[in-house]
């Protein structure tokens, strides 16, 4: 493992077996949880999180750029989502032939009709990197994608540094141990929400946390929601079928969900379109967005976070609409983009399919979709091609260029599966927080990071769907 954990370390198995012991120990001291589970027996089974036994190298230098560049982007998904015309335009070929992103697309085109009730916007995203790995042994930081909705881990992320330091204490790495940063995301994207609150302007209004069904990461909000307990901010958990059953408008648009006025709403569902099970479920959503409470995101900035708006962006000029005379701005911003290439039909979507049909090993195939899971990759790039070749269903699609960070050696620690050496690549996602009323940024800030890590066997999937594990960057 290059300038992190000695190989003598990584294959004394006797050592290994009893750091993995400390780790699940050390995890549930910290609360690294994902869920409580019932089981057959109506008991109750804490599970936790799955993460890394040790820490993953990650070239210091690469990891100062992805924080220092948040701001810019915390910026720019904010302009996007003001910009109607670049919207419209943007999406256009999308919404054709999408009706998840259309529909969403028609709310956003509604309130924009009516105008909108709230002049406070609340951001809370994640921008995600891989380190691609250059011929010369350096790595080039390329992001994978902007996470305006739902950005998940920032509670977690907040507890895992604590238990890699504890393993390597153990390990007798004492050095190593005191090169693990302190991470404290749950914090700073609380703060975010305290601040929407607090603008708000009603100390009897609640801030509402919109959730699933069934809560596979229940604990990595309720982090943020402690924090905001701390501050005295009242919280409450709701679903779609609350909001569809009780929630309502006064005449001045304040919301209200089972009686209680809400502030914020934090929306960790909703960005699937499974999670829209009927009629019902949508005209909640319009509800909440009519509504005078901010919304975290709010429609704009939620379709601000498409796969299409990140592959527009990387066209040339595009940037410097929302950065003029700020060309250095620019240069960060971009330095970070991997090749994106449109779909839609004409030459130059003709292009990018002849491209990714030639060699479809050197990308990957994105549709509007988030959760995890939902990208295409080699061979089967080709069958998804040339069964839509000349349709445009190719629209709801972009191209990327697939990223090929350095693999590393590490243990994933899983409830119930084996402890085996794995090859591991990793990715690293930063997260940033601001808020805006009116033509004022309140707040703009870079409030902490997080590394996922998975087997190299795996080609897509993040924690939440059972392939990543929480992991802490060593930096080197």
């Amino acid at each position: 493992m290059a300038q992190g954990i000695p190989d003598e370390v990584m294959m004394n198995t006797s050592l290994i077996k009893d750091l993995a012991d400390v780790a699940k120990d050390s995890a549930l001291l910290q609360g690294v949880l994902m869920r409580i589970e019932e089981t057959p027996n109506a008991s109750e089974l804490v599970t936790y999180a799955p993460f890394t036994l040790f820490p993953t190298p990650v070239p210091k230098d690469v990891f100062l750029q992805a924080l220092a560049v948040q701001t810019y982007y915390n910026t720019l998904v904010d302009q996007i989502s003001r910009d109607t015309d670049f919207l419209r335009d943007a999406l256009a070929s999308t919404i054709a032939v999408d009706d998840f992103t259309a529909r969403l697309f028609r709310i956003h085109e509604q309130i924009l009709k009516e105008g909108r009730s709230q002049s406070i916007v609340l951001g809370l995203n994640r921008s995600d990197y891989m380190l691609d790995q250059r011929e010369d042994g350096t790595s080039s930081l390329k992001q994978i994608e902007i996470n305006t909705f739902a950005a998940s881990f920032g509670g977690l992320s907040s507890r895992t540094p604590d238990v890699h330091r504890h393993i390597l204490k153990v390990a007798g790495r004492l050095e190593e141990s005191q090169r693990i940063l302190d991470n404290n995301p749950a914090a700073g994207l609380a703060g975010a929400v305290a601040k929407a609150w607090e603008l708000y302007g009603s100390e009897r209004a609640v801030i509402m946390f919109l959730v699933e069904e069934s809560q596979r990461n229940i604990f990595d909000q309720r982090y943020i929601e402690n924090e905001l307990w701390k501050r005295n901010i009242p919280t409450i958990r709701k679903r779609f079928d609350d909001v569809c059953k009780t929630g309502s408008l006064d005449q001045d648009k304040r919301l209200f969900v089972d009686g209680l006025e809400v502030a914020v709403v934090y929306f960790r569902n909703g960005y699937m379109p499974q999670n829209y099970v009927s009629e019902q479920t949508w005209d909640a959503r319009l509800l909440m967005e009519r509504s005078l409470a901010v919304k975290c995101p709010d429609i704009s900035t939620h379709l601000a976070g498409t796969k299409k708006v990140q592959q527009v962006l990387a066209r040339p000029g595009v940037l410097e609409r929302f950065f003029p005379d700020q060309p250095q701005v620019v240069e960060q911003i971009r330095a970070t983009f991997a090749g994106l290439y449109t779909l839609d039909m004409g030459p130059e979507g003709d292009k990018t399919v002849a491209m990714a049909l030639a060699a479809p090993d050197r990308f990957v195939l994105k549709p509007q979709r988030e959760g995890g899971g939902n990208n295409i990759y080699g061979s089967e790039i080709c069958q998804v091609l040339e069964g839509m070749n000349e349709s445009t269903e190719r629209m709801a699609f972009i191209l990327m260029d697939k990223i090929h960070p350095a693999p590393a050696h590490n243990f994933l620690l899983r409830r119930d599966a084996p402890l085996q050496i794995s090859n591991c690549l990793s990715e690293l996602g930063v997260f940033g927080a601001y808020v805006r009323q009116g033509k004022d940024m309140v707040m703009n800030e870079c409030v902490g990071h997080l590394l996922r890590t998975k087997s190299s066997e795996h080609s897509d999937g993040g924690v939440a769907a059972g392939v990543a594990v929480l992991d802490n960057p060593l930096l080197v």
